[in-house]
């Protein structure tokens, strides 16, 4: 065999071995997507049926929840590891769009520390009237305020959730008077609507259709720009006649200094992924519509929910440390 012979053979064992399926294998990196809260809770539910439908694209993929400060310690977390498309987070709006409004020195920039891959998912809020309230409809339930101010008691998780600031929104758009009752945690707001200490609350539409369906409490309308599946039959606030949209969403970020095509490759197989009917089927179960966008639609989202919730924050008069 003479050396050129040799030569070409080598060439050609080589080209055959780098497309080789194992070689591919070996050249996708592990991924870790790092959620802010306890396992079990929404957060960490839809981070799984999305780590695991991300598993055809990486060597390996991780969830790794680091729960704490309503989702700080997870987004410090990520904001300082090496912006190698390694590490990401899922983490809901809350700490990339409401809380720059509530803290007074939030450790961490949002959009500056940070790299915009894709949106998840969004989901929707519902108005919802206790046994005690007697509204039936939106409309009863602004004449019933307007009537009686002090009958605009509404219940949340705590001072400073979205959900406070949710019955801030409304207020100011339907033009009525509410009160804010913080409670500690949803399953005490629920209690006390259910019981009538409260009449109203606003809340995920997941954690209150089985509530609205059983008649034990009545969803008036819903939050977003369309009707939810979970409730086809409840209106919209703007078909109810209240000028407002107010959903919310999970998205997935890197940290900030992304190179340019690992962040296309991430945002690639996360739409990929998104567009898989089973995978949309699963994010629906947990009341989220699956999206799948550029890292550029993800920011824009994030802006227009930063700039919707600034002066219904501000007008509660609301700040943490």
């Amino acid at each position: 065999m003479t050396r050129r012979t040799l030569f070409t053979s080598a060439l050609v064992m080589t080209a055959a071995f780098a497309a080789s399926p194992f070689v591919f294998a070996q050249d996708k990196q592990p991924l870790k997507i790092v959620v802010g809260f306890p396992a079990g809770g929404s957060a960490d539910t839809v981070t799984r049926i999305v780590a695991d439908a991300l598993k055809n694209d990486f060597s390996t993929v991780v969830v790794e929840n680091r729960a704490g400060a309503s989702g700080r310690i997870a987004v410090n977390f990520v904001r300082n590891a090496k912006p190698d498309g390694q590490t990401v987070m899922i983490v809901p709006h809350g700490p990339m769009s409401l809380f720059p409004h509530v803290y007074k020195k939030l450790d961490y920039d949002p959009v500056k520390d940070f790299t915009p891959i894709s949106l998840i998912g969004k989901f929707q809020f519902g108005v919802v009237a206790g046994p005690a309230s007697g509204a039936k409809t939106i409309s009863e339930m602004i004449a019933k305020l307007k009537a009686d101010p002090k009958s605009g008691t509404y219940g949340s998780p705590g001072a400073g959730t979205t959900l406070h600031f949710l019955g801030a929104l409304f207020s100011e758009a339907a033009g009525v008077k509410m009160e804010h009752i913080p409670f500690q945690g949803g399953a005490p707001a629920n209690t006390a609507l259910l019981g009538g200490h409260i009449n109203y609350k606003f809340d995920v539409v997941t954690e209150t259709a089985e509530f609205h369906r059983a008649g034990k409490v009545k969803i008036l309308a819903v939050t977003g720009d369309h009707r939810d599946a979970q409730v086809p039959e409840v209106p919209t606030l703007k078909e109810s006649g209240i000028d407002m949209v107010a959903d919310a969403w999970f998205g997935m970020y890197a940290p900030a200094g992304l190179p340019p095509a690992t962040r296309e490759r991430l945002e690639s197989s996360v739409r990929k992924a998104l567009q898989n009917p089973d995978v949309r089927a699963k994010l629906a179960k947990q009341g989220i519509e699956a999206v799948g966008s550029t890292g550029t639609e993800l920011a824009a989202a994030q802006a227009a929910d930063f700039k919707r919730w600034a002066k219904p924050i501000k007008d509660s008069g609301v700040t943490l440390d």
